[in-house]
């Protein structure tokens, strides 16, 4: 059976490096490592020596898919995609999402509510365009109603902004020249043709 034979902490000093009958066995997070209890001439099955190497791989993929989830709030499409991308074993994805869900990570709900706020706050978007973007995401149909729905938008200023930071695009076209562009460019950013309509008739007003 393996025995322990030295125990090394890695270079960023949150690992360690466990070898077995003096040669490398496998790398282990300071939690399970303290967890464990290990030490040097600790001697090992091979069937603990496998567990333990599965628990650190799934370790070391929980914190990283922490980090992710740490930058700003992520769709649960999202998590799935980076599982994906860094080719996690389906044998860990079940459980990640179970610790995601406790912590509250993965909540589309709570998601949506959060993009559409920061589109508000930060770049203005129309409904429309806060509905693709949010479909492209992962978030179902009636989620983003919900959400939508609860949402104070005022598409109206938001034309307005919008029309106001290109205005220098039609300011030297005639009436009728400035009016098409205007509602072609609106219709372009996903705004109804009843918002479009007030907008450039009023500001073709002032």
């Amino acid at each position: 059976m393996p025995l322990i034979t030295s125990i090394k902490f890695q270079e960023n000093q949150k690992r360690i490096n466990v070898y077995l009958d003096n040669e490398f066995g496998f790398g282990l997070d300071l939690e399970n490592y303290v967890k464990l209890g290990l030490k040097v001439e600790q001697v090992l099955t091979d069937e603990e020596v496998k567990k333990i190497i599965k628990e650190g791989e799934f370790q070391k993929v929980y914190d990283k898919i922490l980090r992710f989830g740490s930058l700003r709030p992520r769709s649960e499409k999202e998590y799935k995609g980076w599982l994906t991308k860094h080719k996690v074993s389906q044998r860990f994805r079940q459980e990640l999402f179970n610790r995601l869900k406790r912590l509250d990570f993965v909540n589309d709900r709570k998601f949506a509510a959060w993009w559409v706020d920061q589109r508000q706050n930060f770049r203005p978007k129309s409904k429309r365009i806060l509905n693709i973007e949010l479909r492209l995401k992962g978030i179902g149909k009636e989620t983003i109603e919900e959400v939508l729905g609860e949402a104070k938008i005022d598409e109206l200023a938001v034309a307005k902004n919008t029309l106001e930071k290109k205005k220098y695009k039609w300011e030297k076209l005639d009436d009728f020249e400035a009016r098409r562009r205007k509602a072609n460019f609106l219709a372009g950013k996903g705004f109804s043709w009843e918002i479009i309509k007030k907008v450039v008739e009023v500001d073709q007003d002032e």
